[in-house]
C-alpha cells in the first residue's frame, strides 16, 4: 500500500508528510545514539569523560528526544487530509501492515523502559533492569519499521545508507554489551580487574 505517495498529492498532506518523515529518520538517529550511550554508561566504558550522573542524565535526555520524534512521527500521520490512518492504526498493533505493528511495539517498548525509569524506586532492581532491557528488542523492531518505511515510500535506497552508517556501531555495541567480560579482557576491550 502506498499511502506515502498517494496522500503526497494534496498540499497539506506532502507538508505532513514531510514533517512526519524528518520526525521518524530523527527519532531512528536518536534511538541509535540512545542505545549505544546506554550502553557505554552502564558499562562505564566512558567514565573518564565525566561523572556518572551526568552520563546518565544525557541518556536520558537522548531517550526523550528519541521518543518525542517517535510520537511526532505517529501523530502527524493522524493528521493527514487523507484519513490514511487512524488513531488506532498508529497506536494498536497489528491492526493495520506488519511494517506498522512492528513501529508501534517498538514505541511500546520504549515507551515501558521509560515509566520504568519513573517508577525505578518503587521496583525491585532486577525488575527495573528487566523491563529496561525491553528496549533491546524494541530498537530491533525500531529498525525493522524503519526498513520497511523506506522501502514502501521509495526511498531505501538514498536513506538507507545513512540508517546502516548509524546501525552498525549500534549493533556492534549492543553486541559487545552482552559479550562475557574475560572474552572483551581477552580481547584487550576492557582491563582486567583481578
Amino acid at each position: 500500500m502506498h499511502i506515502y505517495l498517494a496522500a503526497a498529492d494534496a498540499g497539506h498532506d506532502s507538508g505532513v508528510l514531510e514533517v512526519s518523515t524528518l520526525s521518524a529518520r530523527l527519532a531512528y538517529a536518536l534511538m541509535c545514539l540512545t542505545l549505544v550511550w546506554g550502553v557505554l554508561t552502564s558499562t562505564g566504558w566512558v567514565n573518564r569523560i565525566t561523572g556518572r550522573e551526568a552520563l546518565r542524565n544525557s541518556h536520558q535526555i537522548l531517550a526523550t528526544l528519541a521518543m518525542a520524534f517517535a510520537a511526532v512521527h505517529g501523530t502527524t500521520l493522524l493528521m493527514l487530509d487523507s484519513g490514511a490512518f487512524r488513531f488506532v492504526d498508529v497506536f494498536v498493533p497489528f491492526t493495520g501492515t506488519l511494517r506498522y505493528a512492528f513501529g508501534t511495539l517498538a514505541l511500546e517498548g520504549m515507551l515501558a523502559a521509560s515509566i520504568a525509569v519513573g517508577l525505578k524506586r518503587w521496583m525491585s532492581y532486577w525488575r527495573w533492569a528487566w523491563i529496561h532491557r525491553l528496549t533491546y528488542p524494541a530498537f530491533v523492531l525500531g529498525v525493522i519499521h524503519a526498513f520497511f518505511g523506506a522501502l514502501a515510500s521509495g526511498t531505501l535506497s538514498a536513506v538507507w545508507l545513512g540508517g546502516i552508517t548509524l546501525l552498525v556501531p549500534t549493533v556492534v555495541v549492543m553486541c559487545l554489551r552482552f559479550m562475557p567480560a574475560r572474552a572483551l579482557s581477552t580481547a584487550g576491550l576492557v582491563e582486567d580487574r583481578r
